[in-house]
């Protein structure tokens, strides 16, 4: 396992497989997304109290779970690159964070869609809200960082501190519903009692959590390789590519 981790942590290697992967992730992804739509779109009923606006939910939920999973990604890789030194580990941190501001941008707006049917109005400082909308600035803090100093080695180790420090948010986000008093509603699927949402539309629900998951794995794959690209260009294999693309 660690000589395969190793083999698949060098460059040239990495660049190889991911090609070969990303295109099977992408078509998985897409199989998957059409069946958790049409789950929760067309074939999942209305809900007893909130009729179809409910069905948002399909995209809210999955997008501010990813939100969180990859920040925790991000930040997990950002440990092993300071830890380890691992350029594949800061290239994974870096490919993340564009992705992960893009979920969390989704789960606000879709949220705030929700919320003016629900609640009454687009948006309340609740604290899952505002803990949220704070995990938004600190993707575009990982973000402006690394592209804010020239070298890219250091830019990745000073954003890799940033997301190291910004997780202790997660937790914020996660139990916020349950420590403080808010309008947003308690967990429904990730209790540990049985989930109060019926089988009909939690089936699609895990689809597109499952979709969102390969959509991100799939579009990391795609920017990873752009970087590794960008910070092997003066190496032997990089050349030796270029060429014989080049000849074809």
């Amino acid at each position: 396992m660690w000589a395969f981790l190793h083999r698949f942590a060098s460059p040239p290697h990495f660049y190889r497989l991911s090609g070969r992967m990303a295109p099977w992730l992408g078509w998985a992804c897409l199989g998957t997304m059409l069946g958790g739509l049409y789950g929760g779109l067309v074939a999942a009923p209305p809900d007893y109290q909130q009729g179809e606006s409910y069905r948002i939910i399909f995209v809210h939920v999955p997008s501010a779970w990813m939100s969180l999973f990859i920040y925790v990604v991000m930040a997990g890789a950002s440990a092993v690159a300071l830890v380890w030194r691992m350029k594949l580990a800061e290239v994974v941190a870096v490919a993340s964070a564009p992705v992960g501001a893009s979920f969390t941008f989704l789960a606000l707006v879709t949220g705030s869609l929700w919320g003016k049917p629900m609640w009454g109005t687009y948006w309340v400082w609740d604290a899952r809200l505002t803990s949220e909308l704070i995990l938004l600035f600190l993707y575009f803090g990982v973000i402006g960082l690394h592209s804010a100093i020239e070298d890219r080695r250091t830019a990745s180790r000073a954003a890799g501190l940033f997301a190291i420090i910004g997780v202790v948010n997660i937790p914020i986000i996660h139990f916020s519903v349950e420590w403080w008093s808010t309008l947003h509603q308690g967990p429904t699927v990730t209790k540990l009692s049985a989930p109060s949402i019926h089988l009909s539309m939690l089936v699609p629900l895990l689809l597109m959590a499952v979709a969102f998951k390969l959509f991100y794995v799939t579009v990391l794959l795609m920017r990873a390789r752009c970087e590794v690209l960008e910070r092997e260009r003066n190496a032997g294999w990089v050349r030796a590519l270029i060429a014989r693309e080049g000849s074809e």
